[in-house]
């Protein structure tokens, strides 16, 4: 990795990059503190720190919810946009064929996103407003002003969003992730604080414990992000002349995890919904709204069974839809007849896509119950210990090591294509 970082800054191009990349996280951060006009932040801080909930969200949100910032939403609801259009995809025959049209195609689908995500933000918006209002937090009750703090609020977010494609097109990496990581990072310390700050000193064995236990999920989220199957792949001898080409063996790559750090992001949008649902029902005035926001507040708290379990199975469910949408077996099957090779043992065409099938399910299966058990890794801490301040949980753990990852993927592969093209060059 420090090889890596060596070997980049030497490279006038990668360098620039990277530059520009941290130059627009500090951007994030500096805009991250500016706070809306209109909110006790005071007392707003004091609402969050006495809701585990609002804690969690906090944690993802990188601080911007308890600061209420312009940028309070953060990414939810392109996220949000991306799952619809992502699901869209397979329900809809014309998108459908949008996607299968190469990065045209992919492009049109991702200016739709877009277009969604303010109309998704607006939703957003008009409920933590709403929320807010209903605990007393909102300093003015004029509907001009509740306007502006609502448009405030949508405006960050696509501010926000442009921000991350800034990054994946001028920068190094993938912007939203980036912006992800960069929410989690930032407010890791401020956790640890806290965490400190409300334990005793009997309770110092439990803190590290739980931080040998994050040690090991780091280690746990490291070894399953590389863990691959690898599926041979046997090349028929060709003779041309008196040469012969082909007959060497090869393999098929299939990682255990194939869908990455996805699944849990999205889980994570769906499984805080809800609740937030649930407390803007309780301030409706309504009985019976009344009523369905305190039993969805109730069967969705985070320390509670029905919360993980839900959580899992989401998490669980993404893991194969979003692998579903990465990887074609078809579609491999068919390079692989193409340039003359096979599985030993197994006919080209459809019978090496259905035994790529059989093995894609068998490995994804251990890759959904790895990232399930790492998203209700907190909820199952608490269960038995006591250490309910710790917030940051495995998903944030598994969300910045991926992202970490990935990115020295990244720049080691742009690093390695440079060399090819200067020896090219030669």
């Amino acid at each position: 990795m420090w090889q890596t970082l060596k070997d980049l800054f030497k490279v006038t191009e990668l360098r620039n990059k990277l530059i520009f990349t941290l130059l627009i996280l500090a951007l994030y951060r500096f805009i991250a503190h500016i706070p809306v006009a209109g909110v006790n932040t005071a007392r707003l801080a004091e609402f969050f720190q006495s809701n585990q909930l609002l804690s969690l969200i906090d944690v993802f949100s990188g601080g911007t919810l308890v600061n209420f910032s312009v940028i309070a939403l953060g990414i939810g609801p392109y996220i949000s946009a991306s799952i619809i259009f992502q699901l869209l995809t397979m329900a809809v025959p014309s998108l459908e064929e949008l996607s299968k049209e190469g990065e045209q195609g992919r492009e049109k689908i991702n200016q739709y996103t877009r277009l969604a995500t303010l109309p998704l933000s607006l939703v957003q918006s008009l409920a933590v407003v709403t929320i807010l209002r209903s605990q007393g937090l909102v300093t003015s009750q004029n509907p001009l002003d509740l306007m502006a703090m609502i448009i405030t609020l949508m405006t960050g977010t696509m501010l926000v969003m442009w921000l991350g494609e800034l990054i994946s097109e001028f920068g190094i990496g993938n912007g939203i992730s980036i912006i992800i990581f960069a929410g989690i990072v930032a407010r890791l310390p401020i956790a640890l604080f806290q965490t400190a700050a409300t334990t005793s000193s009997t309770d110092i064995f439990q803190i590290l414990a739980f931080g040998a236990l994050g040690l090991l999920v780091v280690g746990a989220v490291v070894l399953v992000n590389e863990a691959i199957r690898k599926v041979p792949i046997k090349y028929a001898r060709r003779v041309r002349g008196q040469q012969s080409f082909g007959g060497e063996t090869n393999f098929l790559p299939l990682k255990l995890n194939q869908a990455g750090m996805i699944p849990i992001i999205f889980a994570v949008s769906l499984v805080l919904l809800p609740s937030l649902l649930g407390r803007f029902f309780a301030t409706s005035g309504q009985e019976q709204l009344i009523s369905l926001g305190l039993t969805l507040d109730r069967l969705f708290n985070p320390s509670g069974l029905f919360y993980n379990a839900f959580y899992f199975l989401l998490v669980m469910g993404f893991t194969y839809f979003y692998t579903a949408i990465v990887f074609d077996p078809e579609k491999i099957a068919d390079s692989v007849k193409k340039n003359g090779g096979f599985v030993p043992g197994i006919r080209p065409g459809k019978p090496t896509s259905d035994y790529l099938n059989y093995v894609l399910g068998r490995i994804t299966l251990a890759g959904a119950l790895f990232l399930g058990l790492i998203a209700i890794l907190p909820g199952v801490v608490q269960i038995f210990t006591d250490a309910q301040n710790l917030t940051l949980g495995g998903a944030g753990i598994l969300i910045v090591v991926s992202v970490v990852l990935e990115t020295a993927k990244q720049l080691e592969g742009k690093l390695v294509m440079r060399n090819y093209d200067g020896f090219i060059d030669k």
